[in-house]
């Protein structure tokens, strides 16, 4: 018997019996869904870390102030500090070795943006010239902040599209006015697109779609900023590409620690750290699914190869008949083997699809990017047409070493 004859015969014994195909099948169905939903999860989150990892800077490390002081502690706080200042980048740029660039950044206290009748939520952020370069901003219309507009102070921004949506509608935003609280400003730039804010890590990643960026030194000289509250809410610091930023971060710690008079109203954040650790929790994620996955397909094996005892036993007339015309043990071990490979290829086809909706399910619904590979579906496929081979052997031997005479009186 060739395999394209004992293919054609298991096709046409499992269509004989659709229900029960069908069950036998559930067990590889739910694996494979189960392989291709999990490893499309784990790369779409993978490529996320990626994305957010890039919008912090994997050769930076941010210098955040924790807003934790409270008005009664002022006159004790004054005395340590009250957070980051633009002392703390000077020390950093020149105490620290293999700091290329330290930038400040303050979040404005915005009530209200307007252009027109037409309001926004942004978020403003008075930042460095250097910003453009530490964070690759993309600049989509018009120009970026420079150092003229930083020791000018002059009152010029660069918006996110999502903000000049609001404010502008898809009208060209390049040298409109607009305010932030009671000031004017002129749109010098548009950010490209970039999506939404996301936190990651526990650390929230604003998105420059949705931002406003204006001179550091004019939001500190035009707007108001509460006397309790830091100089600076962040400094991001770019590192050269020969230093630890793990080891060059404990340095910049013991020195803050010192500047600070030991005042914990700080706080250091390692992107490239929180890449290592996303990577860890995504093993361990994939591990834990892997697992689930692996004993659905187990579950599965164990179910073709009852199936499969099943038909041997309801079947035993038939092998006695082929057996007594001419049929080898080979040819009866092969009917059955290929008849649970067919059991495990349909199987692992309707998993495949099912793994793919499930993973445009989350990636639609969960709001959870996924990305379904080429290398999930393979391995998925691999593995249980694998299964449903190891499977099929017991009872395929058990079928081919019959006697004939004794199949043949079986009723």
């Amino acid at each position: 018997m060739s395999f394209a004859e004992a293919l054609r015969s298991a096709l046409g014994n499992l269509a004989a019996h659709k229900l029960r195909s069908a069950l036998t099948m559930l067990g590889m169905i739910f694996g494979v869904g189960a392989v291709i939903a999990m490893m499309s999860i784990g790369a779409g989150a993978e490529r996320r870390a990626m994305e957010m990892i890039e919008r912090m800077g994997v050769r930076n490390i941010l210098v955040r102030s924790k807003q934790n002081v409270k008005r009664d502690d002022l006159e004790e706080m004054r005395k340590k500090s009250l957070g980051v200042s633009e002392r703390d980048a000077l020390a950093i740029l020149d105490g620290v070795p293999g700091v290329e660039l330290a930038a400040p950044i303050v979040e404005v206290d915005s009530y209200k943006i307007m252009a027109g009748g037409e309001r926004s939520e942004a978020k403003v952020l008075g930042v460095s010239h250097r910003q453009q370069a530490l964070m690759r901003l993309e600049v989509a219309q018009g120009r970026f902040l420079d150092g003229l507009d930083e020791r000018q102070h002059d009152q010029v921004a660069v918006i996110g599209s999502d903000v000049a949506r609001d404010l502008f509608g898809y009208e060209s935003a390049l040298g409109r006015q607009f305010k932030i609280n009671d000031v004017w400003f002129e749109v010098i730039g548009v950010l490209g697109d970039s999506g939404g804010a996301e936190s990651f890590e526990g650390v929230r990643v604003g998105t420059p779609a949705e931002e406003i960026y204006v001179p550091v030194s004019t939001a500190l000289r035009k707007f108001d900023r509460d006397p309790l509250e830091a100089p600076l809410d962040e400094i991001v610091v770019r590192l050269e590409s020969s230093v630890s930023p793990r080891s060059t971060a404990t340095t910049i710690r013991g020195l803050l620690d010192r500047i600070h008079a030991g005042a914990d109203d700080f706080e250091l954040v390692v992107p490239e750290a929180l890449l290592e650790q996303s990577r860890r929790t995504q093993q361990l994620f994939k591990r834990v699914m892997g697992g689930i996955a692996g004993i659905s397909l187990l579950v599965g094996g164990i179910g073709i190869m009852n199936i499969m005892l099943a038909t041997v036993l309801e079947r035993t007339r038939e092998i006695g008949v082929r057996r007594a015309v001419g049929a080898r043990r080979a040819d009866i071990r092969m009917q059955f083997i290929v008849e649970s490979f067919a059991i495990s290829l349909l199987g692992g086809i309707s998993g495949v699809i099912m793994g793919v909706a499930i993973a445009g399910i989350v990636a639609l619904y969960a709001g959870w990017p996924t990305v379904v590979t080429a290398t999930s579906i393979l391995l998925s496929t691999m593995v249980s047409l694998a299964v449903g081979l190891v499977s099929g052997i017991y009872p395929a031997v058990r079928a081919a070493e019959l006697d004939p005479i004794d199949a043949l009186r079986y009723e």
